[in-house]
């Protein structure tokens, strides 16, 4: 394996993946993408188009799914940072329902693989962030799903985060479509 290295999240089909970075006094290289590394890991998903959003501090979004043509996501913060997080919906899984979450930023260059089943979300911690992701499925409107973003059944614990605001008393920003998301027990089932 060249370029990345791999780890594998306490939740089975989550991976944080690390690419090297090749870095001066000038500035720094990084291949982000390099389907012969991933495939010499073991990930051989084929990704069919590439996203890229821009949020404000405090911008919660999701928990974010597609029911019937799942996605699998390779995503990165390519400015600022944010939290991500993954909910295991895949029936029959030993850890459905749990979470795992990573933090992702420009300086650390992490990225984090959801396989498909997963519901995906993120909040944005510094003054704005910029969030690429690649997706292994195109978007199917009217096909989405969502989680609560704090169902207490999941119970992640966004950081700094005391019910909808920062410690500092920042509101976080949710979408009222995000908002009213069901729970676990109401959540689609893979």
């Amino acid at each position: 394996m060249g370029q990345i290295k791999v780890t594998n999240a306490p939740i089975k089909g989550l991976y944080i993946i690390e690419p090297a970075v090749h870095g001066d006094e000038r500035g720094y290289f990084v291949e982000t993408y390099n389907q012969r590394d991933m495939h010499e890991a073991g990930l051989d998903m084929v990704f069919v188009q590439d996203n890229q959003s821009m949020s404000t501090r405090g911008v919660l979004r999701g928990l974010h799914y597609q029911k019937e043509f799942p996605q699998g996501k390779l995503v990165r913060a390519i400015k600022g940072t944010v939290f991500d997080v993954a909910v295991d919906l895949r029936t029959g899984s030993e850890t459905y329902g749990q979470w795992f979450g990573v933090e992702l930023s420009a300086e650390n260059k992490k990225q984090f693989y959801i396989s498909q089943g997963f519901a995906h979300g993120f909040l944005v911690l510094t003054e704005t962030a910029e969030f690429c992701y690649k997706v292994t499925d195109f978007y199917h409107p009217g096909d989405e799903g969502g989680l609560r973003w704090n169902d207490p059944d999941i119970g992640i614990k966004w950081p700094g985060v005391v019910g909808e605001a920062f410690e500092d008393g920042a509101l976080l920003n949710i979408n009222d479509r995000d908002r009213n998301f069901p729970g676990l027990k109401g959540a689609f089932k893979f």
